[in-house]
């Protein structure tokens, strides 16, 4: 079922996003990076790729392809709940100098971001481009479900401001996620949910680890983040005024009450893996790129 055409263009950026069974969150996250939704999109180079993993139900190559030329659909065949082979095989696909990681499908990139994220890593020796990370709705989505909140709620939250015209009204119906909730001049966070390196970087790192085998990767992504930013020569970038938002789908970790998250169980994966327990490697302190659209200034400073 795989995307077999050969593909002659390259790209300066290859986008690569992860789904499984979230037709429903795909339609929204694909449209965001498309150029009709993204800012100063029209000259960029960049692909989208995205990679079907295991789905029963899957997104198809016709679904993927109404966003735009520069979309690419794979059906990655596999009976496994992580998604970190899936991405190392996006990666692999991917015709961009750089690429860029959304490991969870169900985040929508708000409108600057592909734009932002381009500029400076062309910038930097060594980038490390990233951003923070937003949940759709009145708090984190692991407490705002306690009290009702669920998918056609947000389907309503989101029809209720026009994003697809201002993608900053994304910010209005948002909060900080927890990895992200030291806002903007908070530093590097625990977790990358828009991570963006050269792909020469990625592949020398050797990508993410496929030992992570736990719901949803376990700790996969904060094992990437600190062999990444403790990588010498390496240069993290936060860009300001933009984020990706996460919708509600009944994700393993995202979307259980927090007296059920699966955390002891990720935990006990990575000593197993690491031979250490896992904690935040300290890193470079980031540079700083962007702007602050009046939406998102609540959101500078630490989360109360």
């Amino acid at each position: 079922m795989s995307n077999d055409k050969v593909h002659s263009q390259k790209f300066d950026l290859s986008i690569i996003v992860i789904f499984h069974e979230m037709q429903r969150e795909a339609c929204r996250t694909l449209f965001s990076l498309s150029k009709e939704f993204q800012e100063h999109a029209e000259n960029l180079s960049y692909e989208v790729i995205a990679i079907d993993n295991g789905s029963k139900k899957p997104l198809g190559e016709q679904f993927v392809k109404q966003f735009g030329e520069h979309f690419r659909y794979e059906y990655f065949d596999t009976q496994s709940v992580s998604p970190a082979t899936a991405v190392n095989h996006g990666v692999r696909l991917a015709e961009g100098e750089f690429v860029a990681i959304i490991v969870d499908g169900a985040r929508m990139a708000s409108s600057g971001l592909v734009s932002k994220t381009l500029a400076s890593a062309k910038w930097l020796s060594e980038p490390a481009v990233f951003s923070l990370s937003w949940h759709l709705g009145p708090e984190v989505q692991n407490v705002s479900m306690l009290s009702g909140y669920n998918q056609s709620v947000e389907d309503e939250l989101l029809e209720s401001v026009n994003w697809r015209e201002d993608g900053r009204k994304l910010f209005d119906i948002s909060v900080l996620a927890q990895a992200s909730s030291r806002g903007f001049l908070g530093g590097v966070p625990g977790e990358f949910s828009w991570i963006c390196v050269r792909k020469a970087m990625f592949t020398s790192l050797g990508g993410f680890n496929e030992a992570f085998t736990s719901r949803g990767g376990g700790l996969v992504n904060q094992d990437f983040r600190n062999r990444l930013m403790t990588t010498p020569g390496i240069e993290p970038l936060l860009v300001l005024g933009e984020g990706v938002f996460h919708q509600f789908h009944g994700g393993v970790a995202t979307n259980v009450p927090m007296k059920q998250h699966p955390r002891d169980e990720f935990r006990a994966e990575y000593e197993r893996i690491c031979g250490k327990p896992h904690e935040r490697s300290s890193t470079p302190e980031p540079l700083y790129f962007g702007t602050m659209p009046s939406n998102a200034l609540k959101f500078v400073a630490r989360s109360s």
